[in-house]
């Protein structure tokens, strides 16, 4: 006997529904964060690593790849804008508080890079191309 698929069976989505909220908001809030930067000075070279919504959807954490003062000022300033922006471009039952943070997995990431670095300088491994051996 082949069973079908019953029509009150559900099948779990791909992903939950926080994590594809998070992905649109990340992409709307990357391209928003790209033009307003020709405009801002204080907006270029930050980049929009991920973005952690509440399930309720009242707030978003915004991770940036750096967050200097400056940066963080004038996101501050562009906060109303950019929550306009994805109340246009997204359905959502509330358009969340948006909040910038700094990523801590780069800082991580950049400590890690370091570690190895200096295990590499402590073992004499390869030195990098273009240094003179002495």
């Amino acid at each position: 006997m082949v069973r079908g698929r019953r029509s009150n069976d559900k099948s779990p989505a791909p992903y939950p529904r926080t994590a594809r909220v998070n992905q649109v908001l990340r992409e709307i809030v990357a391209d928003a964060l790209e033009r307003l930067s020709d405009i801002d000075d204080r907006l270029r070279m930050i980049t929009v690593t991920s973005v952690d919504t509440a399930p309720d959807l009242r707030q978003a954490i915004v991770y940036l790849s750096s967050l200097s003062d400056e940066a963080a000022e004038a996101l501050d300033d562009e906060r109303v804008s950019l929550q306009r922006e994805i109340g246009r471009q997204v359905r959502l039952k509330r358009t969340p508080l948006l909040v910038f943070k700094s990523d801590p997995a780069v800082a991580a990431g950049f400590q890690v890079e370091e570690v190895l670095r200096r295990l590499r300088d402590i073992e004499g491994g390869d030195e990098p191309p273009g240094d003179d051996a002495r």
